[in-house]
């Protein structure tokens, strides 16, 4: 079959992993510092990426045949694949409320943007910060709110003992300390 009567997928939101997915009739809640970078990289792909990729797709092309020209058809493929990223950060960003920790009213409640420091039941101490879905970094320690732990601790007070369903059963987090600061990236 020809390739022209072949169609390229787009990732719908259906099709994202489940820790990038917002909950039906949420917001898409952000941090400050996560939609500026979201902002950033559609800066970067509108007015740096995307022409670049263009220019060498139109010299590629000028080259006569493209049936066997690897710059033209990686060109090509690679615009697919910015346009498709470029229209997915624009409908997160468009519905992306933006909360900010640092004016946030002081509480010692769990919310989103909370850092909080927590006892698991073997004696660990752990500490984290509830960002949103596009923004988790598990090596910064940086959870989504839609995350198992996060749902736990979400309301949840200074002192307070919330459970966590694991697979292998229910698991007692004691808050210990609830911040609302700037979450470094």
């Amino acid at each position: 079959m020809s390739k022209a009567f072949t169609k390229e997928v787009e990732l719908d939101e259906d099709e994202l992993p489940a820790e990038l997915k917002v909950p039906v009739g949420s917001k898409n809640y952000m941090t400050p510092q996560g939609w500026q970078q979201m902002k950033t990289e559609l800066y970067d792909l509108v007015h740096k990426e995307r022409p670049h990729v263009t220019q060498v797709v139109n010299w590629a092309a000028s080259n006569g045949d493209r049936s066997e020209n690897a710059d033209y058809h990686y060109g090509k493929r690679r615009l697919r694949e910015i346009d498709r990223r470029i229209r997915f950060i624009s409908k997160r960003l468009e519905n992306a409320e933006v909360i900010d920790p640092e004016t946030r009213e002081a509480t010692d409640q769990v919310f989103f943007s909370a850092t909080v420091t927590y006892l698991r039941e073997d004696g660990r101490e752990e500490t984290v910060s509830i960002v949103g879905v596009d923004e988790t970094n598990l090596q910064l320690n940086h959870i989504s709110w839609t995350s198992p732990v996060a749902r736990a601790l979400i309301k949840g007070r200074e002192g307070d003992v919330v459970y966590l369903r694991t697979p292998a059963g229910a698991e007692e987090l004691e808050i210990i300390r609830v911040v609302y600061t700037k979450i470094e990236s």
